[in-house]
């Protein structure tokens, strides 16, 4: 395992990669141009992530972002960061979306209420960003796709303890364990 901590623009970025096929300077780089992306195609959205989050995150982790409102920091799931068949608009719209969760607790809206309807916002923040931003088809793509969702598939209740236990399962078969 190894903790660093990187400034990466604007942001302060820490990435914990538990992963030695995972080579950090591949994380910060991704990292860097997913974020400038939004910076040119949506910067009044990357204005208001340099206020709502204090730092980013990078870690294994049960899906692709999270927004941790105690710490107000975004958190981008390592493997998913590095991943060759993910584009960086995709995953400029992870940090987008949780971005959104970090307007909307910066508002005064706990995450816990109208879970459907905060996800939905958080799309139509991505929505936005795929139409502008080159390679934003499959973020369209699945952000219209969340969007039709009811509200119990847009906000799905996560057995995380499950969740963490496939990633495990993950890590132990990359290592050539399972």
């Amino acid at each position: 395992m190894t903790l660093t901590t990187h400034q990466v623009a604007g942001f302060t970025v820490t990435v914990n990669n538990t992963r030695p096929d995972i080579a950090t300077a591949d994380v910060i780089a991704r990292l860097d141009r997913s974020i400038a992306l939004i910076d040119r195609y949506t910067p009044h959205h990357g204005r208001r992530l340099r206020r709502d989050f204090a730092g980013i995150r990078v870690e294994r982790y049960a899906c692709r972002g999270a927004f941790f409102p105690a710490e107000r920091v975004c958190l981008v799931e390592l493997t998913f960061t590095v991943h060759p068949d993910i584009t960086e608009a995709e995953i400029a719209a992870t940090i987008l979306h949780e971005g959104a969760h970090g307007r909307l607790h910066s508002l005064g809206i706990p995450l816990e209420v109208d879970r459907a309807r905060q996800e939905r916002f958080c799309r139509q923040a991505e929505l936005e960003f795929g139409r502008l931003a080159p390679g934003g088809d499959r973020v369209v793509e699945r952000a219209l796709g969340a969007l039709e969702l009811a509200d119990q598939e847009v906000a799905p209740e996560i057995d995380w303890q499950l969740a963490q236990q496939r990633v495990a399962e993950a890590d132990l078969k990359a290592r050539g364990g399972g």
